[in-house]
C-alpha cells in the first residue's frame, strides 16, 4: 500500500490533507496547553483555599487548634497544599514534554512538507513543459504536411496546365519537394520529442510521484505516531503523580483516624477547669419556728439577746464603714494560691445565706469563673501580671507558659553570650582580627538582659509555686523580690481586686473618685466617733491572707482568729473585730464564720 502508485493522479487532496493533519497537531498542542493553564489555575486555587483556613499566628484561632480534629483538619489543609504541588508539577511536565516537543515537531514536519511538494510541484512542472513541447511539435508536424500536401496538389495542377510555362512547373515542383522535406523533418522532430515524452512521462508516474508521494506518506505516518506519543506522554504525566497524590489522601485519612475524642474532651477540661469546687447542699431553714434575729437591720446600734455572751470592748471603734453606701459589688474571690485548700479538691467557698433556692440553682447552671475585676474587663482594661483574675486552674497554665517562654529568651540571651564570650577569647589570641575591649558593652548588656530575665522568671515561679501549693503564700522576701523586679519594670496594671474594689463595691480608678469617697468617709468621722462597738455574734477563722488596702477593709492573715460583729448580709461582705480598735470588712469567702448558736450548735460558711 503506497500513496505513490494509489494516489497517484491525488496531489492536491494530498496538499490538503497533510495541512489538515498539521492543524489537528497544532489544535492538539493548543489542548494540551489549555489543560496546563488549567492545571495552573486549580492549583492556585488550592492553595488560595489552603492558605485561607490556615489558623492565624499569634492569635486566638491558633490556641484552638490544638484539639486533634483541628490538628488533622490542619493536616488535611497541607496534604491539600501537596496536592496542589502536584498539579503543578503536571502542568509544568506537560508543558515541557508535550507542548514544547510538539510546538517543535510542528515546525520541523512544516519545513519538511513543504520541501516534498515543492519537488512535486517542480515534476509536473516539467512533465507539463514536456508535454507542451510534444504538442508544439504534432502540431508543426501536420502544418508542414498540409503544406506539403498543398504543395503537391499545386505542382500536379500545374503540371497538367498546358496553358502554363515550363518554368511555372519546374517552380511548383521545387516548392512541393521543399514542402514535403519540411514535413519529412517535422515528422522525425514530432517522432523524437514524443519518445522523450513517453519516457519523461513513465519517470514521472513510475519514478518521480512515487517517491515524493512516498515521502510524504512517510512523513504524514510520522506525525499520527508523534501525536499518539503525546497522547501517551499525557497519560503518562498524569499516572507518575497518582502516587504521591495518593500518599496525600492516605496522609488525610491517616489524619482523620488520628482524631482521638477522648483527648479532646480532656484538652477542653484543661482548658476552661477553673479548680473551683462546686457549691455545697443548701442548709434547710425552718420557718415554722419564731426565730430571734441576731444581726441587726442598721448593723450599728443592736445589741445581742439575753442569754448571750456579751462581748464588748471598750473605747471606740477607728475603722470607718461605710455605714450609709450599699454595698452591691462582690467582693473579691479567694486567692488561687493564697494556701494549699485552695487548689482543686480543697475546702468549698463559703455559702451565701438565705438565697432562694431556684436563684441558687440558676446560679449555678450559669454561673462562670469569677474574676476580679468585672468593670475593669469592660472598660477592655489590661490582664493582671500574675493572671490573678483567672481561675486558679487556668492561673497555673498562664504561669506555666509564661515561665517556659522566660526561660526560652534566657537560653536564647545566654547562647548570644557563649558566642560573645568565644568571639571575644578570638580576639583576644587574634588581635588583628578585632578589638576585643568592643565586645564588652554588648556582653555587659547580654547579662543584665539574662539577670533581668531571671528576675522576672523567679516572679513568675513564685507565683506559680503558691497556685500548685508548693508555697503557703508569698514570703515577705519574695515580695521584696518583686518589689525591686517592679521597681526597675513597673507593672501594666495593679491588683484589680485590692486596688479598685473597696467593700461597698465602688472602684476606685480614678482619683476623682477616690477624693470623693475620702471626703463621704471623713463627713461621717465626726457622726460616728461616739459610737459605740458592735457586740460580737460569733468567730471566724481566717482561711485566707488578705490585705485590706481599701478604707473600710481590715487585713488578716491565714488561720488567725477574730470576733464577727456582722455577718454576711448577702453582699459577700463580713464584718470582723481584732481588738478593740481594728475592725472592718473582709470578704465572706476568706473566713470561715461560727456564729454563737447555743442550741444548733456552730454554723459555719465555707
Amino acid at each position: 500500500m503506497s500513496w505513490g502508485t494509489e494516489l497517484w493522479d491525488q496531489f492536491d487532496n494530498l496538499e490538503k490533507h497533510t495541512q489538515w493533519g498539521i492543524d489537528i497537531l497544532e489544535k492538539y498542542i493548543k489542548f494540551v496547553k489549555e489543560r496546563t493553564e488549567i492545571e495552573l489555575s486549580y492549583a492556585k486555587q488550592l492553595r488560595n483555599l489552603s492558605k485561607k483556613y490556615q489558623p492565624k499566628k499569634n492569635s486566638k484561632e491558633e490556641e484552638e487548634y490544638k484539639y486533634t480534629s483541628c490538628k488533622a483538619f490542619i493536616s488535611t489543609l497541607n496534604e491539600m497544599n501537596d496536592y496542589a504541588g502536584q498539579h503543578e508539577v503536571i502542568s509544568e511536565n506537560m508543558a515541557s514534554q508535550i507542548i514544547v516537543d510538539l510546538a517543535r515537531y510542528v515546525q520541523e514536519l512544516k519545513q519538511e512538507r513543504k520541501l516534498n511538494f515543492h519537488d512535486g510541484r517542480k515534476a509536473q512542472q516539467h512533465i507539463e513543459s514536456c508535454w507542451k513541447q510534444l504538442e508544439s511539435s504534432k502540431r508543426r508536424f501536420e502544418r508542414d504536411c498540409k503544406e506539403a500536401d498543398r504543395a503537391q496538389q499545386y505542382f500536379e495542377k500545374m503540371d497538367a496546365d498546358i496553358n502554363v510555362t515550363k518554368a511555372d512547373v519546374e517552380k511548383a515542383r521545387q516548392q512541393a519537394q521543399i514542402r514535403h522535406q519540411m514535413a519529412e523533418d517535422s515528422k522525425a522532430d514530432y517522432s523524437s520529442i514524443l519518445q522523450k515524452f513517453n519516457h519523461e512521462q513513465h519517470e514521472y508516474y513510475h519514478t518521480h510521484i512515487p517517491n515524493i508521494f512516498q515521502k510524504i506518506q512517510e512523513m504524514e505516518e510520522r506525525r499520527i505516531v508523534r501525536i499518539g506519543d503525546s497522547m501517551k506522554t499525557y497519560a503518562e504525566v498524569d499516572r507518575q503523580v497518582i502516587p504521591i497524590i495518593g500518599k496525600c489522601l492516605d496522609g488525610i485519612v491517616k489524619a482523620a483516624e488520628s482524631i482521638d475524642q477522648k483527648n479532646d474532651s480532656q484538652l477542653v477540661i484543661e482548658a476552661y477547669k477553673s479548680g473551683f469546687e462546686p457549691p455545697g447542699d443548701i442548709e434547710f431553714e425552718d420557718y415554722s419556728q419564731p426565730m430571734k434575729r441576731t444581726v441587726s437591720d442598721n448593723s450599728l446600734s443592736n445589741s445581742r439577746g439575753e442569754g448571750k455572751p456579751d462581748l464588748k470592748f471598750g473605747g471606740k471603734s477607728k475603722g470607718k464603714l461605710w455605714p450609709f453606701i450599699k454595698k452591691n459589688k462582690p467582693p473579691p474571690p479567694p486567692p488561687a494560691s493564697a494556701s494549699p485548700s485552695a487548689v482543686p479538691n480543697g475546702p468549698q467557698s463559703p455559702k451565701q445565706q438565705k438565697e432562694p433556692l431556684s436563684h441558687r440553682f440558676n446560679e449555678f447552671m450559669t454561673s462562670k469563673p469569677k474574676i476580679h475585676c468585672f468593670r475593669s474587663l469592660k472598660r477592655g482594661g489590661a490582664t493582671p501580671e500574675d493572671f490573678s483574675n483567672l481561675p486558679p486552674e487556668q492561673r497555673r497554665k498562664k504561669l506555666q507558659q509564661k515561665v517556659d517562654e522566660l526561660n526560652k529568651e534566657i537560653q536564647k540571651e545566654m547562647d548570644q553570650r557563649d558566642a560573645i564570650t568565644k568571639m571575644k577569647d578570638v580576639y583576644l589570641k587574634n588581635p588583628q582580627m578585632g578589638d576585643p575591649a568592643s565586645l564588652d558593652h554588648k556582653l555587659a548588656e547580654v547579662s543584665q538582659n539574662i539577670e533581668k530575665l531571671r528576675l522576672e522568671t523567679q516572679k513568675f515561679e513564685a507565683w506559680l509555686a503558691e497556685v500548685e501549693g508548693r508555697l503557703p503564700a508569698r514570703s515577705e522576701q519574695m515580695r521584696r523580690q518583686s518589689g525591686l523586679y517592679d521597681s526597675q519594670n513597673p507593672p501594666a496594671v495593679n491588683n484589680c481586686a485590692q486596688d479598685r474594689e473597696s467593700p461597698d463595691g465602688s472602684y476606685t480608678e480614678e482619683q476623682s473618685q477616690e477624693s470623693e469617697v475620702k471626703v463621704l468617709a471623713t463627713d461621717f468621722d465626726d457622726e460616728f466617733d461616739d459610737e459605740e462597738p458592735l457586740p460580737a455574734i460569733g468567730t471566724c477563722k481566717a482561711l485566707y491572707t488578705f490585705e485590706g488596702q481599701n478604707e473600710g477593709t481590715i487585713s488578716v492573715v491565714e488561720g488567725e482568729t477574730l470576733y464577727v460583729i456582722e455577718e454576711d448580709k448577702g453582699d459577700g461582705w463580713t464584718r470582723i473585730r481584732r481588738n478593740e480598735d481594728e475592725e472592718g470588712y473582709v470578704p465572706t469567702s476568706y473566713v470561715e464564720v461560727y456564729l454563737d448558736k447555743n442550741a444548733k450548735g456552730a454554723k459555719t460558711y465555707i
